[in-house]
C-alpha cells in the first residue's frame, strides 16, 4: 500500500516502536494536549464501518512520544450532532498500554455533521473537535455509494492483494451459467454449498447440503457491504464446511469455489475466515474477541509475562495431542491442555482431564503463544498476533487469506509441522529475549495494519470486483434463489442522501 494514499495509516507506521522506544521517549512524563496526535479512518465521514475507530498518540511537552501508558482514564471522547439533542453512540476509549489508544464508537442512527470531542483533563487535544460534515452513515443505513472507485478511494483499499492475484490466476475466465449446473452436480451431494447471485445490489441464495448453518456469516458481509457501496453483478458458490474443496490440477477443468480457507494442495479462492468476518461485523456487538479489544488486553508488560509456551484448545488434530505430552514432559516450558474432547475421544483418558476454559486476553499473561492447526488453519492467529506475545507458528499446508504476507522470524518464529524443534524454538526466544519481543511487536503491528475492519470490507470487494470481470456471460437469478432480505430497523431508519456532485471525485 502507498502511504501516501493513506496518509493516517503512514502516520501510524511511523509512530510504531518495534520493540524499541525512539530517542528520548519517556514512559513517566505527562500527555500534553497540544502535542497529543489523534488520526485515523473514524475521522473520516465516508468510511462506514460496524465500529469506528482512531488512534490516539499520548505525547508530552517536549514532543516525545510516550510510550507506557499514563493512565487508562487519561483520554475522553465525546460525539455530539449540533441538529440533534441525543445521539445514539457507544463509545469506548481503549488503551494499548505503550502510549497510544484505541477510540471505537458504534453508531445506531445516522446523524448531521458529527463532532467528535478529544479532551485531556477537559483541554481539547490536538485539532478537536474534529467535524465530520454532512450526513453520517451508520452501518444499518441501506445507503450504497454508486461508484465502486469512489468508495474505494474513501476506504484508502489498497491497489490489490495479493491473495486475491494468486487465487484467481487459475481462472482464465469464468462461466457463470457452466458452474450453476456443473458445481452442484459435482459437490451439491456430498458438500455444504451456497449459491449466490448479486444482481443489481440485491443478493439471491440458494443452500446445497445438510450442514448450512454457517451461511448466516456470508450473508451478513454480502448484506453489509451491499448497503456501503454497490457491488458488481456477479454469480459465485461458497463453501461452508471446513476444507477447502478444488483438489483438481490446474491443468484440469477446476472450478471457482469460495472458501474460507486455503490449502497448498487446493484451488479454492480464500477470503477472510468466517470467525474474523463475524467480529468485523459485530465489534462492540455480541462479540468479545476482535481486533480491537485484544489490542486492550495484551496482559502484563513483556518483562512481566510469564515465560512458558502456551497453549489452550479442543483435540482437532493428532500435534495437539503430541503437543500436550510434550507439555506433561516438560512442563516448566510448556503449558498446553484440552478444554474440550471431540475427535479423539477414547484418548481422554491418556490427554486429559480437561481444564477449564481460560478467557482469551489471559493467554497474553505468558510471552510465547503456540498456534497449531485445528481441523484446518487455526482461526485464532489474527488475535494472537495482535497481542504483544510472541507466535510460535506450525508449519502448515493451511492458510488464511493473510499468511502469504506474513514473514518468518519477521512477524513470527516458524516451528516444524511435526513440532520436532518446538522445545528448541522456546529455547531460542528465552535465551534472545529482545529479539523475541521484536518479533511479537512486529506481529502486533502486522495485525493492526492488515487485519481491522476497514482492511477486511476493502479485501471481499477486491476480491469481488475482480472475480466479476471474470465473468463471460451474465450471473442470473436461478430458480430456487431466495432473496437475502436487509435488516430492517423501524425505530431509527435511515433516510439515504446522496447526491451525485457529492460522491464524484
Amino acid at each position: 500500500m502507498d502511504p501516501r494514499l493513506f496518509p493516517w495509516l503512514s502516520l501510524l507506521c511511523c509512530l510504531s516502536v518495534f520493540g524499541h522506544e525512539p530517542p528520548g521517549a519517556r514512559a513517566d512524563s505527562a500527555p500534553s494536549a497540544a502535542q497529543t496526535l489523534v488520526w485515523g479512518p473514524g475521522l473520516e465521514t465516508d468510511i462506514v464501518l460496524p465500529a469506528r475507530y482512531f488512534y490516539i498518540q499520548a505525547v508530552d511537552n517536549s514532543g516525545t512520544n510516550l510510550t507506557k501508558s499514563p493512565g487508562e482514564k487519561t483520554f475522553e471522547v465525546k460525539i455530539v450532532s449540533p441538529v440533534e439533542q441525543f445521539t445514539r453512540i457507544w463509545i469506548q476509549v481503549l488503551d494499548r498500554q505503550d502510549g497510544s489508544f484505541l477510540a471505537r464508537y458504534r453508531m445506531y442512527a445516522t446523524y448531521s455533521d458529527l463532532h467528535i470531542h478529544v479532551l485531556l483533563r477537559n483541554k481539547h487535544v490536538a485539532n478537536s473537535p474534529f467535524i465530520l460534515k454532512g450526513t453520517v452513515h451508520h452501518d444499518g443505513c441501506d445507503c450504497p455509494q454508486p461508484s465502486g472507485s469512489v468508495w474505494e478511494a474513501h476506504m484508502h483499499c489498497p491497489q490489490s492483494f495479493p491473495q486475491i492475484d494468486r487465487d484467481l490466476s487459475l481462472f482464465p475466465s469464468v462461466d457463470p451459467d457452466r458452474i450453476a449446473h456443473e458445481i452442484p452436480q459435482r459437490f451439491g451431494q456430498r458438500q455444504s454449498l451456497c449459491h449466490y447471485t448479486v444482481k443489481d445490489n440485491k443478493v439471491y441464495v440458494k443452500t446445497f447440503g445438510e450442514h448450512v448453518g454457517f451461511r448466516i456469516f456470508m450473508d451478513a458481509i454480502l448484506l453489509s457491504l451491499t448497503r456501503k457501496v454497490k457491488l458488481p453483478d456477479m454469480e459465485f458458490f461458497v463453501n461452508l464446511g471446513d476444507w477447502p474443496l478444488e483438489k483438481r490440477k490446474p491443468t484440469e477443468k477446476i472450478h471457482p469455489i469460495f472458501s474460507w480457507c486455503g490449502s497448498n494442495n487446493t484451488r479454492d479462492i480464500v477470503m477472510p475466515t468466517y470467525d474474523l468476518t463475524e467480529s468485523v461485523l459485530e465489534t462492540m456487538g455480541r462479540v468479545s474477541l476482535d481486533m480491537m479489544s485484544v489490542q486492550a488486553n495484551t496482559g502484563p508488560p513483556w518483562s512481566d509475562k510469564n515465560a512458558t509456551a502456551f497453549w489452550r484448545g479442543r483435540d482437532s488434530r493428532q500435534e495437539r495431542l503430541d503437543l500436550v505430552k510434550l507439555s506433561r514432559a516438560h512442563p516448566n516450558i510448556i503449558d498446553a491442555a484440552f478444554t474440550n474432547f471431540f475427535f479423539f475421544k477414547h484418548d481422554e483418558s491418556l490427554y486429559g482431564p480437561l481444564v477449564k476454559h481460560v478467557s482469551f486476553f489471559d493467554f497474553f499473561k505468558y510471552k510465547y503463544q503456540i498456534n497449531i492447526d485445528g481441523t484446518v488453519a487455526a482461526y485464532r492467529l489474527p488475535y494472537l498476533l495482535a497481542g504483544d506475545s510472541v507466535v510460535l507458528k506450525q508449519d502448515s499446508a493451511y492458510y488464511e487469506h493473510f499468511y502469504n504476507e506474513l514473514r518468518p522470524w519477521e512477524h513470527y518464529i516458524p516451528i516444524r509441522a511435526d513440532l520436532g524443534d518446538l522445545l528448541e524454538k522456546i529455547q531460542w526466544a528465552r535465551d534472545h529475549d529482545e529479539e523475541a519481543k521484536k518479533i511479537a511487536l512486529a506481529g502486533q503491528q502486522f495485525a493492526r495494519n492488515h487485519l481491522m475492519g476497514d482492511n477486511i470490507f476493502c479485501y471481499y470487494y477486491k476480491l469481488f470486483q475482480k472475480y466479476a470481470k471474470l465473468q463471460i456471460t451474465e450471473p442470473t437469478v436461478r430458480n430456487g434463489m431466495e432473496l437475502v432480505e436487509q435488516p430492517t430497523d423501524d425505530l431509527f431508519p435511515c433516510s439515504c442522501q446522496r447526491t451525485r456532485a457529492k460522491d464524484e471525485l
